[in-house]
């Protein structure tokens, strides 16, 4: 199988930020850079990157490889812009941070590493960008939810330490029920004490907002089902995949061929064990790598 070095002329390492872009062209046989510059992350920003490749360039976009930093985030409009103007796009390799260390650390520096790191790579090993609207649509539920969980979260706390500061009537020797949650949330105003009353309006508010979140949760999850369900419904058949869990494997996963195999699958989801051992003692350690979502949900249902 033909490495980069031998399949492309160019090789353009990308160090996305919010603010910026630093491209640096490297020779794709011999490594040495050519140029390097930042752009600004506006639309003529980029496509004023994209020129600039092109000029640099031999003008043949198919021997050209974009590697870049930050394909899902900062450098996702970018992404996007140069694969509809015929450039291949990959997902840089992750810098080591010894690296970082003893070479030094800029965004020249970072734009030239993101493109050196892949000119040994076989072209069928390189890292696709996550993409496409049905990716896109999970993703950005999968975010949602997690925010929605931790908020809620929060404010279940907080109305559990409300309720044991002061007394407002609520037995909490047992857990905070939902039925317990909807008696506190239809709670009206009292003629008590000023501190009382202001306990009990707070709680009531909390109460409410707990509410508003489950059904927010609840309509997340049914979106997360038909989008599954429409994409790939034979996860949903899996024994112990739900919605959720569907929605995780999905959005890293993304497209075929960026998983390869069973040892893959579970690199990318950082649930196989790493040596961390020399001589005789042999020694595993936990991969602390791979998409933080499906290493969550591949530990629940391997649990």
């Amino acid at each position: 199988m033909a490495v980069v070095a031998q399949s492309y002329d160019f090789v353009v390492g990308i160090d996305t930020h919010s603010r910026t872009h630093t491209l640096a062209i490297t020779s794709a046989v011999t490594g040495a850079e050519i140029a390097n510059e930042t752009f600004p992350s506006t639309s003529s920003g980029m496509k004023r990157a994209l020129g600039w490749i092109s000029r640099r360039s031999t003008g043949d976009k198919s021997r050209v490889l974009l590697s870049m930093e930050g394909t899902g985030s900062y450098g996702a409009k970018l992404r996007r812009l140069a694969t509809e103007s015929g450039f291949r796009v990959i997902e840089a390799p992750f810098p080591e941070r010894r690296i970082g260390r003893k070479r030094g650390k800029s965004d020249s520096i970072d734009a030239v590493r993101a493109a050196r790191a892949v000119l040994g790579t076989e072209t069928d090993e390189l890292r696709e960008p996550r993409a496409g609207q049905y990716h896109t649509a999970l993703r950005v539920l999968t975010v949602a939810r997690t925010a929605m969980v931790r908020e809620r979260t929060a404010a279940i706390n907080s109305l559990i330490a409300l309720l044991r500061v002061v007394d407002l009537g609520i037995d909490l020797r047992k857990s905070l029920t939902p039925k317990t949650i909807e008696t506190i949330a239809a709670w009206r105003t009292r003629d008590e004490g000023v501190g009382t009353r202001v306990s009990r309006s707070e709680a009531t508010r909390l109460a409410k907002q707990i509410l508003a979140l489950d059904d927010q949760l609840e309509q997340n999850r049914a979106d997360m089902a038909l989008l599954v369900q429409q994409s790939s419904h034979a996860l949903l058949d899996m024994p112990g995949v739900g919605p959720i869990s569907a929605a995780a494997i999905l959005t890293a996963w993304s497209h075929p061929g960026r998983v390869r195999s069973e040892a893959a699958l579970a690199a990318l989801a950082g649930t196989c064990p790493i040596p961390a051992s020399s001589g005789g003692t042999i020694r595993y350690r936990l991969n602390r790598g791979g998409d933080r979502q499906l290493t969550r949900r591949s530990t629940r249902l391997l649990s």
